[in-house]
């Protein structure tokens, strides 16, 4: 009898790793609790905290998905969060529904939210607009002039400019409906 006999088979050897490593998972698994799995609640917030800043507004102007010309300087006087995005964007299509709920809330008391996309069409960006039932303004970017004029190439990323012009928060990341209520609304109701 040789010696390589008693030598498990390379398949068998191959099944006994994937065995241990089957129970070595089974035992993380409960030594784990359910809170610190990740992902294992919805209610945890993943999205970006603002970074404050002061900086002037970028003058820019662009078109809205109706074709008419539309410019920062036409919101002079309000609160105002320019929001870049874009349609295949994932982060971009999670925080839509949180930004039109707090654009809902806030429009009476002078905010205005313009979502400028990102290097798309009309055709592309009505369907969306549409699916997400957007009612804020809506601007075509297709140069991405608004990335150049903030300086980013991230999407998405917000701005919030006081009504005096000026950035006071700035998001590169998504936005959480939990984050806009705890950074915005100081900048809303100051000295309005």
């Amino acid at each position: 009898m040789s010696q390589l006999s008693n030598q498990p088979s390379p398949g068998r050897l191959l099944a006994l790793i994937m065995i241990g490593c089957g129970f070595l998972a089974l035992g993380v698994a409960f030594m784990l609790k359910p809170e610190d799995a990740p992902f294992a609640s919805s209610s945890q917030d993943f999205s970006t905290i603002p970074v404050e800043v002061d900086l002037p507004a970028p003058d820019l102007t662009l078109t809205t998905v109706d074709g008419s010309p539309a410019s920062l300087a036409d919101y002079q006087g309000k609160v105002v969060l320019v929001n870049l995005w874009a349609t295949w964007c994932p982060p971009c299509r999670e925080e839509m529904p949180a930004l039109q709920a707090f654009y809902e809330e806030h429009r009476s008391n002078g905010f205005v939210l313009i979502a400028i996309d990102q290097g798309e069409t009309e055709k592309e960006v009505v369907p969306f607009m549409e699916e997400y039932s957007l009612t804020f303004p809506v601007w075509l970017d297709p140069a991405s002039m608004a990335g150049a004029a903030f300086n980013t190439m991230n999407l998405p990323s917000s701005y919030v400019i006081d009504r005096t012009g000026r950035i006071r928060l700035m998001w590169i990341g998504g936005i959480s409906r939990r984050n806009l209520d705890a950074h915005v609304p100081g900048i809303i109701f100051e000295d309005s």
